[in-house]
C-alpha cells in the first residue's frame, strides 16, 4: 500500500492563480476608472491625453503584475495541505505588495505632475511693470 502523500503542487498553483488574477483585474479596473479623475487634474483637463495615459498605465500595470504572477508559478513543490496554504498566502502577499507599491509610485508621480502644473499655471503671463509702495500701518 502506498502511504506517500499526493503532490498538491497543482492545488497550490491553482489557488494562487484563482486569487491573484481576479485581484489584479479588479485593482486594474478600479485604478483605470478612478485614476482618470487624477489624470484629468494632472493634465489640465486635457481629456484625450488623460485617457491615453490612463490606458498606457493600465497596460503597464497588467503586464508587470500578471508577469510577476506567472513567474512565481513553478518554484515550489508542495506535498501537504498546510504547504498549499503557505504557498498561496506567500505568493498572494507578494503580489499584493507589488500592486500596492506600483499604486503608490503612480500616485507620487501624478501628484508631482499636478504640483508642477499648478505652479506653472500660477505664474503670471507677463511680469508686472510697476510695484506699489508697501503700506505701513501704525502699531498704536
Amino acid at each position: 500500500m502506498d502511504t506517500e502523500l499526493p503532490n498538491l503542487t497543482l492545488y497550490a498553483y491553482g489557488s494562487y492563480l484563482a486569487i491573484t488574477v481576479p485581484l489584479t483585474v479588479w485593482v486594474g479596473r478600479t485604478l483605470v476608472r478612478n485614476g482618470r479623475i487624477f489624470l484629468l487634474d494632472a493634465f489640465a483637463q486635457n481629456h484625450e491625453l488623460a485617457d491615453a495615459v490612463n490606458k498606457l498605465l493600465a497596460v503597464g500595470f497588467y503586464l508587470i503584475n500578471l508577469g510577476m504572477v506567472a513567474r512565481n508559478i513553478g518554484y515550489s513543490e508542495v506535498s501537504d495541505w498546510p504547504g498549499v496554504v503557505r504557498y498561496a498566502a506567500d505568493n498572494v502577499g507578494w503580489a499584493m505588495l507589488v500592486i500596492g507599491a506600483m499604486h503608490f509610485f503612480n500616485l507620487f508621480v501624478l501628484s508631482r505632475m499636478r504640483k508642477n502644473g499648478l505652479r506653472l499655471a500660477a505664474t503670471p503671463p507677463v511680469p508686472p511693470t510697476t510695484t506699489l509702495p508697501a503700506r505701513r500701518e501704525s502699531l498704536a
